[in-house]
């Protein structure tokens, strides 16, 4: 029932991701969720993000940030780290992550999405076929209509947690090593 919902991977945050690892199993093309899940909700850029998104493009990384935000919010930020973008996404229509991988050049096979909310960012993701990663929100101060999404997206997780748990456990390949951090 909730399966649809489940991330392919949960982590504490974007930053503590082993990308080089994910470049190595095949990954080319990763498509980022902004707020809240690279920054903090309406925050600008910061450093961490760039240093991030230039570590990728070295890696070898093709990137695409979609967000249901209008242009004015995505553009600039998209434009900070030098990343393609995909603004009024529609989440959780697969539309625009298959576009996002056409504008990568890449296909689902060889594609991650990252982003912080299980009924709009992994659902979407889902429905196109790419390998998710749920995150959680870098802030926990949210808009009321957020905050009742995530009381329901702790049911979901509930369950994920679960029937981890009886299928040996998390795939730890894509978290670094606490000495790399």
């Amino acid at each position: 029932m909730f399966k649809r919902f489940y991330p392919d991977w949960y982590v504490d945050s974007a930053y503590k991701v082993d990308y080089k690892k994910l470049y190595d199993k095949g990954y080319r093309g990763i498509i980022f969720d902004v707020d809240n899940t690279l920054v903090e909700h309406g925050a600008p850029v910061t450093k961490r993000a760039a240093a991030l998104f230039e570590s990728l493009r070295k890696t070898g990384f093709d990137t695409c940030i979609i967000s249901n935000n209008k242009e004015t919010r995505v553009k600039p930020l998209a434009e900070q780290v030098a990343s393609k973008y995909v603004s009024r996404a529609k989440k959780p229509s697969p539309v625009n992550y298959v576009k996002a991988m056409n504008m990568m050049g890449t296909d689902s096979k060889n594609t991650l999405f990252i982003g912080d909310q299980l009924f709009t960012d992994v659902w979407g993701a889902n429905r196109a076929g790419i390998k998710t990663i749920l995150v959680k929100p870098i802030d926990p101060h949210e808009e009321i209509q957020i905050v009742l999404k995530r009381r329901l997206e702790w049911i979901v997780l509930y369950f994920y947690r679960k029937s981890k748990r009886r299928h040996n456990g998390k795939d730890y390949i894509i978290l670094k090593d606490r000495n790399n951090e």
